[in-house]
């Protein structure tokens, strides 16, 4: 295994976590905890492989995907009684998911041969899109539409990327620095209260 699928299926625990998580917050049922999970982890590089045209998807071509997707549900599931900071635990998961899945997604999209630009987008999603899909089935509205930010920084992630690559870091390095810088920025924009202005109809330039 590579450190690359190394950090996929770290960024595959943690976003299974922060959907089994959530499941659990709203008071599902076993296997409710499980479908959430799952989309959960696998729902934007699903979209991801469909768009660049990598099928069967990843997940249906290598099982540890659910395996460890299964791992997370029981961990949760295990560990329910002791998750007493509920807030403070989606956060870290989902973070964590955001920082590794941005560069997974950029990653597969060089592989693929597009656009650095498009790259970058297919990062975005990668990230972005398992959570939207886990926030619509729990009637929340997603993260990425709010005031918070988070689609933003996968996009500052994708430019450190690049950057890195220009410099020639090793893969290694620069998988794992764009993946701490987003991190970081996630865990300070969240702490200091970052955020886009909201469009209000009612005001005007």
């Amino acid at each position: 295994m590579t450190f690359f699928d190394a950090l996929d299926l770290i960024g595959t625990l943690a976003f299974a976590i922060s959907g089994a998580l959530t499941a659990l917050h709203k008071k599902m049922d076993p296997f409710g905890v499980l479908i959430i999970a799952f989309v959960t982890a696998v729902g934007g590089g699903t979209l991801r492989d469909v768009l660049i045209g990598r099928t069967p998807v990843g997940w249906m071509q290598d099982l540890n995907y659910l395996y460890i997707i299964t791992l997370g549900f029981i961990l949760v599931v295990v560990f329910r009684g002791k998750i007493h900071q509920f807030k403070l635990s989606m956060l870290l998961s989902d973070t964590i998911g955001l920082g590794v899945f941005t560069l997974i997604g950029i990653q597969k999209g060089l592989d693929y041969g597009v656009h650095p630009f498009i790259c970058v987008s297919l990062g975005t999603m990668t990230a972005c899109f398992g959570g939207v899909i886990r926030d619509v089935l729990c009637v929340e509205i997603p993260i990425i539409f709010r005031k918070e930010i988070y689609a933003t920084i996968c996009i500052l992630g994708g430019f450190v990327f690049f950057l890195l690559k220009k410099w020639e870091f090793a893969d290694e390095l620069v998988y794992l620095i764009t993946s701490l810088v987003i991190i970081l920025v996630r865990l300070l924009a969240v702490k200091f209260k970052w955020s886009l202005p909201t469009l209000d109809l009612n005001t005007h330039p």
